[in-house]
């Protein structure tokens, strides 16, 4: 489930979904309007913040689309629910994430390290399951079985070098010989290194030993 259909099912809400192309078609046509031509109204009008757009969304930009696209009820019956007050809407628009927690009491979220500190230790944390809620405001707030828990918040490790390791023993390689090579032929068809025409003279004049 999305985050969006979590708040929906708490505030009791039931989506119904486009079940026919047509009907999907009407949806992605009124989106495509809204997000085409509040957008170019908005930036006409200077709006860059939300609390400005919001009070033109509702002040201007929505009764004159009611004005002009709304239909009558088939019964005159109210049905809408009471609407529920500040502190329960902040339970529901918020962001939820499961974690699980560590060994040593600690869990991991969006990247940040959070120490919790229970105030009771009777149960492990091997395995156990802790809610994390984050507001728009930057607030977080972790839950493990309906009970908040404190934390703090810990500096990340650093990053781990990579390991050095030793180079390995050679391969060695072990070359075979062609069948032309000439360590693969009989000593009698072995091409001599010095051709028949070519005969070493004797040295004449030439003392053959070291010594006088």
């Amino acid at each position: 489930m999305t985050q969006f259909g979590r708040m929906c099912e708490k505030l009791g809400i039931r989506i119904i979904a486009a079940s026919s192309p047509e009907a999907k078609g009407r949806v992605e046509r009124i989106h495509g309007v809204h997000q085409d031509r509040l957008i170019k109204k908005m930036r006409r009008k200077k709006i860059a913040t939300y609390e400005a757009a919001n009070e033109y969304l509702e002040k201007q930009y929505l009764p004159e689309h009611n004005r002009r696209f709304a239909r009558a009820a088939a019964k005159p019956e109210d049905y809408h629910g009471r609407k529920p007050p500040a502190r329960e809407l902040r339970e529901v628009f918020r962001l939820e994430a499961e974690r699980t927690i560590s060994k040593d009491w600690v869990l991991r979220h969006e990247g940040r390290y959070l120490q919790l500190k229970p105030g009771c230790r009777n149960y492990g944390p091997t395995r156990s399951k802790a809610l994390v809620c984050e507001w728009e405001d930057g607030t977080i707030k972790v839950y493990c079985r309906g009970e908040p828990i404190a934390f703090t918040e810990l500096k990340p490790p650093p990053p781990k070098l990579p390991e050095l390791r030793p180079a390995g023993p050679r391969i060695m390689v072990a070359r075979k010989p062609k069948k032309d090579h000439p360590w693969q032929q009989r000593y009698q068809n072995m091409r001599p290194r010095i051709p028949n025409q070519v005969i070493a003279t004797p040295l004449v004049g030439m003392r053959t030993y070291a010594s006088p």
